[in-house]
């Protein structure tokens, strides 16, 4: 659960990241909390990154997916977009959150696939759709990243 050695990013970012002594796909991976709930991010770049969560594991007391797990997926990857298209100069930092759930989901996998809305210099903001099994829309998200220089903080 959790494992990021299969996410597909662009190989000319995968080479600008490891000539600065960066595992591109460790960097991005969706932390100790998307480890716990499972989420798998399966392809990314600034234009595109997209995941998975099991539904199990991830519910509310009414056997339905938490939507506080669909936000956790939409923040995961709205952030991998983020970082991906500020650069190695940036960090991305969410500041603004939104989801509207549309429908319940008790079992299987959910997807979710990011796009840029807006990719600035100094925001980005993502739509995150997040579909079930039989690609009917669970939840749409939006997240506003602030983008940061990266030099001299600590991560």
């Amino acid at each position: 659960m959790g494992e990021q050695s299969s996410v597909k990013f662009p190989q000319e970012v995968v080479d600008e990241y490891a000539a600065l002594g960066v595992d591109l796909p460790a960097m991005f991976s969706a932390g100790h909390l998307g480890t716990r709930m499972g989420v798998q991010i399966i392809e990314a770049s600034a234009e595109r990154v997209v995941g998975t969560m099991p539904v199990e594991g991830n519910t509310q007391p009414y056997g339905l997916l938490h939507g506080g797990a669909s936000a956790v997926l939409a923040e995961t990857l709205g952030s991998v977009g983020s970082m991906l298209h500020g650069g190695i100069t940036k960090i991305a930092v969410g500041v603004d959150l939104n989801c509207t759930h549309h429908r319940g989901v008790r079992s299987g996998l959910v997807t979710g696939v990011a796009t840029p809305v807006h990719r600035g210099r100094s925001t980005a903001t993502y739509e995150v759709v997040i579909t079930d099994g039989q690609d009917k829309r669970v939840c749409t998200a939006r997240l506003t990243c602030l983008l940061r220089d990266a030099e001299g903080l600590k991560g």
